[in-house]
């Protein structure tokens, strides 16, 4: 379940674990149990890692701005092969199938 920060007139903020639909209804306060209404608050992306930053904001440009096919470029390093276009023949000039990896029970059909 996600954590809802309220605020309490006489106690101040904290912060509540609640069902989503339970998110906007006033929350108890832990110290006093007056009600308390949600106050809306940013994520802490300080205090997140470089990494975890750097999801967020992919998620994010992909959610409204999907990067399209002509756009990709190749972001590995040379020598990686997985954009490699040049590739053995899968047949000999007598039409039988062969295997240029290597894997001779990796052979289709």
């Amino acid at each position: 379940m996600p954590t809802y920060d309220y605020r309490c007139d006489t106690c101040g903020p904290f912060a509540a674990i609640r069902r989503v639909a339970e998110r906007d209804t006033a929350c108890a306060c832990p110290t006093c149990t007056a009600p308390a209404q949600r106050m809306l608050s940013l994520p802490a992306l300080s205090l997140m890692s470089t990494a975890a930053r750097a999801g967020h904001q992919t998620n994010e440009r992909s959610a409204h701005a999907p990067q399209r096919s002509g756009e990709y470029t190749h972001r590995h390093g040379p020598g990686c092969g997985c954009g490699s276009k040049a590739s053995a023949g899968a047949t000999t000039q007598g039409g039988l199938k062969t295997n240029p990896g290597g894997r001779p029970w990796m052979i289709s059909h």
